[in-house]
């Protein structure tokens, strides 16, 4: 019976390599994920395979949709317990949120914008998605009032079921679209309504996915914002749900982002 053996040691035709043939290179950096309004985690389930195939080590955040200060907090606390260089990646309202948190964070190293926003200090998603006409986004709606910690009531938003694949997963599978809509998360009214403090695009390398087929932020709000942030831009003939329908693509342009930062 074989004992415990050190590294480094030959049996016969087999050798058991010690630390100084561990494979050579910087370990990749982690991949964050930032979900945004009506969708959850598991939305970047396809993101996350492509991610993980190829040896990333991924985490997807669960983004409370309150205001970018409070979801930017959230998100900060697991910046905060994953050790080591970041990517962070926003879809939709969760770009807001990655460019507050991702602010005088020296491990971030990137930012990846999917179909997302890049709002400058002072701006909100409501004011930067009726900057160009296109968004149909209003007329899906359904706002739920709701009780507020401390007393007062407020508004959560969600897409109607009906309305859901048209305006948020026109290229997703009935069958996926059906079920996206009944996990969606609500996002407080007043998220859409609030400034954002910060903008870590400022003085961080970003990269953008612009979907052209969008009818939550019109594309020609995505390419304003992407052209103020000096973003390398991928258009993709997609709608909002781009993670979900084409999640090799999304995948790629973060692999992008990380190799031109490491």
């Amino acid at each position: 019976m074989l004992g415990v053996l050190s590294a480094g040691v030959t049996i016969g035709a087999l050798a058991i390599p010690g630390p100084a043939h561990a494979a050579a290179g910087p370990a990749k950096p982690t991949v964050v994920l930032e979900h945004g309004a009506f969708a959850d985690a598991s939305s970047w389930n396809g993101v996350i395979e492509e991610l993980r195939k190829d040896g990333y080590p991924v985490v997807a955040a669960a983004n409370p949709l309150r205001g970018p200060a409070q979801d930017a907090a959230a998100l900060r606390s697991v910046l905060e317990h994953v050790k080591g260089p970041k990517i962070l990646v926003g879809h939709s309202y969760g770009g807001s949120v990655i460019s507050v948190a991702g602010a005088n964070d020296p491990d971030v190293k990137a930012l990846v914008y999917v179909a997302a926003f890049l709002p400058a200090p002072g701006e909100t998603a409501l004011e930067l998605t009726n900057k160009f006409p296109g968004s149909t986004l209003p007329d899906a709606l359904d706002p739920v009032p709701v009780k507020l910690p401390g007393g007062g009531t407020g508004t959560d938003l969600y897409i109607k079921a009906d309305k859901f694949r048209h305006q948020f997963a026109a290229d997703v599978p009935a069958r996926e679209a059906a079920l996206m809509a009944a996990t969606q998360r609500p996002i407080a009214q007043a998220a859409l309504e609030e400034k954002t403090e910060a903008a870590a695009w400022r003085d961080k390398p970003s990269w953008d996915i612009v979907t052209t087929q969008d009818l939550n932020i019109p594309a020609e709000v995505q390419r304003f914002m992407a052209k103020r942030a000096d973003a390398h831009v991928t258009e993709v003939r997609a709608s909002h749900s781009v993670a979900v329908s084409h999640p090799k693509t999304v995948a790629g342009v973060i692999e992008k982002a990380a190799r031109a930062t490491r």
